[in-house]
């Protein structure tokens, strides 16, 4: 077994054996805790009052040295890790979409996430004098929130912004704005305890479109980091301002005839079934070379995924998509947001089969035009197609990409093959013989963020993303050599 499968053995492992200790009633008991909204502990009743507050206590951050710094994003650590059980159960409680395990291992997943580290000062120096690169704060940022992982998007982006200095104000989608707002209480008081510094990250008590508008717009906001669809990202570049976005993304994956297939089928389910497919950097369709095509599909079997035939394919197209107009094609085809992160058994119900107890992925055949294909689903489905060779391999994949230069995957022990795929793709992500987690530092070398800003180039964000470059020239002075 692979080092990324060991680690996501050892999580699930983990995550099983507390759930089993039940120290507290799951979803029953959460519930009620999601609902305090009192206004304290950084949220407030309107979007002036947040950005103010957070305004103020910029002014203070920034004047802490990395080592402080460094023990602020502490706390965020800490709590996201003490109290992941819960966090991930409210979280589950009040979205509906995913799988209880996966938010807790996803909090779990905040020891990844780069703080003080990442930043560094650099030093240039001859006869003529002396140059300081230093990385500065923004100030205060706007930052939206996703429905998809509420808590670990808050908390991943506030230690990011902590750590260089920076404060922001948090705008929850409606659908997890209950247990957004809760952590952000938790992360806030314990701040406060320690530090003598209130409301470091702000929200506003009514999740709501108007008031993510006057967070774009408030002039004391002076940068804007928008993890969500579309929509938001175009409203949030409408402010004028500096914008770091995440974008869309449907992630191919090409298997070549060289490749190893069981450790692609295992790959493949861990990605695509983790969360029920709401990453965005989850496998979403499978391009494989024809001539391994059914050792393939043999391998994907005996690692657990169930294989749909093409009525029930049809079937759950039929329910996961509506189409405009009468036509019902791919091109304007919508996804069902009832079907968004459910679990397999809702899906397999959907196509009129029972999946056994257990399944994580259901997969099945499709053409390259098939609607589950070419839209960006987030669903525990994975359609495979049969390609002639490697080139065609890319060249759908490309296609099914869209541009979106999100993510790529390819299973394949040629290096050539490998190459042409990186540099077709030329995605922000791209990952050889595993799981897409591995982007992500799980399991692998890197680094963790839930804000992966692909549209505006940023990539996986990270404390320097953050900051401002700030330069100081010293001429003719302070001369050593």
């Amino acid at each position: 077994m692979q080092i990324q499968e060991q680690v996501i053995a050892e999580i699930a492992k983990e995550v099983v054996a507390r759930l089993r200790i039940q120290m507290q009633p799951q979803i029953a008991s959460a519930a009620p805790v999601a609902d305090r909204a009192e206004l304290h502990d950084g949220v407030f009743a309107t979007v002036d009052e947040a950005v103010e507050a957070a305004y103020e206590a910029q002014k203070k951050v920034a004047e802490l040295n990395l080592e402080e710094r460094g023990k602020m994003v502490g706390i965020i650590r800490d709590i996201c890790m003490d109290r992941r059980e819960e966090l991930g159960r409210m979280e589950m409680a009040e979205t509906k979409v995913g799988r209880v395990d996966h938010k807790i291992a996803k909090l779990t997943n905040m020891r990844f996430v780069l703080g003080v580290e990442a930043l560094r000062s650099e030093v240039l120096s001859d006869r003529t004098g002396v140059c300081i690169i230093e990385r500065a704060p923004w100030g205060v940022i706007g930052m939206m929130l996703p429905v998809t992982h509420s808590v670990p998007t808050m908390a991943s982006n506030a230690i990011n912004i902590l750590a260089a200095g920076n404060t922001a104000v948090f705008g929850p989608h409606p659908s997890g704005a209950k247990v957004a707002r809760y952590a952000l209480q938790l992360f806030n008081h314990e701040i406060e305890r320690q530090f003598g510094i209130a409301n470091v990250l702000t929200a506003v008590q009514d999740a709501s479109i108007e008031n993510a508008g006057k967070i774009f717009n408030h002039p004391k906001i002076a940068l804007i980091c928008v993890t969500g669809g579309a929509a938001v990202a175009k409203a949030a570049a409408k402010s004028g301002k500096r914008v770091i976005a995440g974008g869309p993304g449907n992630p191919p994956v090409v298997v070549d005839e060289t490749a190893d297939l069981d450790q692609a089928a295992r790959s493949i389910i861990a990605g695509a079934a983790f969360d029920n497919n709401l990453l965005c950097i989850g496998e979403k369709e499978v391009f494989v070379v024809a001539s391994v095509a059914d050792a393939f599909i043999a391998a994907m079997r005996r690692a657990g995924a169930y294989q749909l035939d093409s009525a029930a394919i049809e079937r759950l197209t039929k329910a996961a998509f509506t189409f405009d107009g009468s036509g019902g094609g791919c091109a304007k085809a919508h996804v069902n947001k009832k079907f968004v992160g459910k679990d397999v058994a809702v899906l397999a119900e959907a196509a009129g089969v029972h999946a056994p107890a257990g399944t994580d992925l259901l997969f099945g055949e499709t053409d390259e035009d098939q609607t589950f294909v070419v839209e960006e689903q987030m669903m525990p489905f994975i359609p495979i197609v049969r390609v002639r060779d490697v080139d065609a391999g890319i060249a759908a994949a490309v296609k099914a990409e869209h541009g979106y230069r999100h993510t790529a995957i390819m299973h394949s022990q040629n290096l050539d093959n490998v190459t042409r795929m990186a540099r077709a793709m030329n995605t922000t992500l791209f990952i050889q013989n595993a799981a897409s987690l591995v982007s992500l530092g799980i399991g692998a070398p890197g680094y963790f963020s839930h804000t992966i800003a692909t549209p505006t180039g940023e990539g996986i964000t990270t404390p320097l993303t953050f900051t401002r470059e700030r330069r100081i020239t010293i001429a003719n002075a302070l001369r050593i050599v």
